[in-house]
């Protein structure tokens, strides 16, 4: 007997791949012919049979967007524009590269080639940190794909393996350094003794830095990769918006000595992490919700933990879940190859998906988790202060300390004539608390100035 004989089964309906093959090309469009476009480009025309193997189908340059034909470019005439919108609105283009960067025209012109049903691979992290939810909207209507795996970390294989590899895990934490500008200065600063203004100078002489490099030394660059990251990892929508943010130009050669003398480095971190509930709120036990906090920060780090040997202009991002324990993905995180080689892949998995009719995962938002404001967030802290050198100095400090409830775990006295330098390093303690002692030490007559207040990650408190 059949036991399915007029029950409910649902009808499945057989995957059928598309109309390309050997004699129907996947179009494609690139968006932009800067570093990253022109090696997109190369590869595309330099292992066009490779990519054919592994596809199934040609892949094919319709048509590139650029701002001004008056360079010569190594392409045929016909194949240059500078009209983006009439290429993504070719019939013969099927999907589009948007490597132009920044929020105008790249937003328009992605929202086009997605509800016209065309994939898009892009790594515009600025753009995707502040409108996932308005693309991901317009792929989900259309059944188009929306890949971005060169948006955060270049080269580094690190948002895939998050959308699918951990799928099935629970993430808790990211943790990365996701800016190369930054990390060569720091790493500089600290191999030479020089000043942060002239090792941003020499990054910018060799090409690391750019002409105006506020979104990178301001930490604006960082905060846009951890907004996707924490989207990513906890299926919780995070705009850059969300992200508290702190910048490296206020980092000293003193503040890298200061680390130096307690075996630390000091790096530009993205953080991302699940925190408990907020105060007076139920726990996730009593059916309240945890909260996820995301952050941008230099901060130092014990130099035996892996982040602290990243240096020069790499990257790298460490994933810590419940089950597969901590991952740690190193590489390059930018320029035009590497990055290049992300968008490639990304390309190659969307034709694929065209080839076989199939489609990535869209965006999982579920969980819907609350941001926790930085004032909540606990972090240990390291705080200089430059005080008088008389007795009574030290209870006054750690009484101030206490009364804020900051518990201390270690202080350090340098110097011995009229000035004294304190080094406090706290227990785990929230923003606000430190904020609130900071204020009350600034006051305090017997201390001169409070220095620097760099926070403390990497530890196993």
């Amino acid at each position: 007997m059949d036991a399915t004989k007029g029950a409910n089964v649902p009808e499945v309906t057989a995957v059928v791949p598309g109309q390309w093959g050997p004699d129907r090309p996947i179009g494609i469009a690139v968006l932009g012919m800067g570093n990253v476009g022109s090696e997109v480009v190369r590869i595309l025309r330099d292992h066009a049979d490779d990519l054919q193997s592994r596809v199934g189908a040609p892949l094919t340059l319709r048509g590139v967007a650029v701002r001004s034909l008056d360079r010569d470019r190594g392409l045929p005439a016909e194949l240059l524009t500078t009209d983006a919108e009439e290429l993504v609105s070719r019939p013969d283009v099927d999907l589009v590269v948007e490597v132009i960067g920044g929020i105008d025209p790249a937003r328009a012109l992605i929202l086009k080639a997605l509800n016209a049903g065309k994939s898009v691979v892009t790594a515009n992290k600025a753009l995707l940190a502040d409108y996932t939810g308005e693309l991901a909207a317009a792929a989900e209507r259309s059944r188009a794909d929306l890949y971005f795996e060169a948006a955060v970390a270049g080269a580094i294989p690190v948002v895939r393996p998050l959308i699918q590899s951990l799928s099935g895990d629970r993430v808790n934490r990211v943790v990365g350094i996701v800016n190369g500008t930054t990390n060569f200065i720091l790493s500089a600063m600290d191999e030479t003794g020089a000043a942060y203004d002239e090792t941003l100078a020499e990054a910018t002489r060799l090409g690391y830095a750019e002409a105006d490099p506020t979104a990178d030394v301001e930490g604006y660059d960082a905060a846009a990769k951890a907004a996707i990251l924490a989207s990513l990892a906890f299926h919780t929508r995070v705009t850059a918006a969300d992200v508290f943010r702190q910048g490296i130009s206020t980092i000293t050669s003193e503040d890298l000595e200061t680390a130096a003398a307690v075996n630390c480095a000091v790096k530009l971190l993205a953080i991302c992490e699940r925190v408990p509930a907020g105060p007076g709120e139920p726990s996730p036990a009593e059916g309240g919700k945890e909260r996820v906090s995301v952050r941008v920060y230099p901060a130092l780090i014990p130099r035996k933990h892996p982040l602290a040997a990243v240096n020069g202009a790499f990257n790298a991002v460490v994933v810590e879940a419940e089950n597969a324990g901590r991952l740690m993905f190193y590489g390059q995180g930018a320029g035009g190859a590497p990055t290049a080689s992300a968008v490639l892949g990304d390309l190659v998995m969307a034709a694929r998906n065209k080839f076989f009719g199939g489609r990535a995962p869209g965006e999982s938002v579920y969980a819907a988790l609350p941001i926790a404001p930085i004032g909540d967030t606990p972090t240990r802290y390291h705080v200089n202060l430059k005080v008088e050198d008389r007795p009574g100095v030290l209870a006054r400090v750690a009484g101030e300390f206490a009364n804020h409830g900051v518990s201390i775990s270690t202080v350090r006295q340098e110097g011995h004539d009229d000035r004294a330098r304190l080094v406090v390093v706290t227990h785990l303690a929230t923003e606000s608390a430190l904020a609130e002692t900071v204020a009350a030490l600034s006051g305090m007559e017997s201390v001169t100035s409070v220095t620097s207040v760099l926070r403390l990650e990497g530890t196993e408190e």
